[in-house]
């Protein structure tokens, strides 16, 4: 069964080659520019995984990503922050805060890898 993921982030080119990256290593992708849509896309689409920005338009993904994890709908699907900003990943052991975290510039392998262990969790 192919797994789906859904990728957040306002940043078109990050969007775009995460979402090719993705679809390559067969994953069903979801890409969502704007977060508002967050919450509507997550019930419609049903992800496995959520690959989340930590800024996106000014909107907090520390808040969206705790606001997805006290949802008992929500709560079980891993979340990783994809973000160029280091302070998200001293939350990581927090209530509701992301299952994992990956520096901007990445590594392919280091993402991926995260991205396999997280779905086999």
């Amino acid at each position: 069964m192919i797994k789906k993921i859904l990728v957040v982030d306002d940043d078109a080119e990050m969007r775009e080659l995460l979402g090719t990256l993705l679809t390559n290593a067969n994953y069903d992708v979801s890409l969502l520019a704007k977060a508002e849509h967050i919450f509507e896309t997550v019930k419609r689409f049903d992800p496995d995984l959520i690959l989340l920005d930590g800024m996106l338009g000014g909107l907090d993904g520390a808040m969206i990503c705790n606001t997805l994890k006290v949802d008992p709908a929500t709560k079980y699907i891993p979340i990783i922050f994809v973000s160029g900003n280091y302070k998200y990943a001293s939350n990581l052991n927090t209530i509701g805060a992301p299952d994992d975290f990956v520096l901007k510039p990445f590594s392919i392998k280091d993402l991926l890898g995260k991205i396999q262990y997280q779905l086999a969790a």
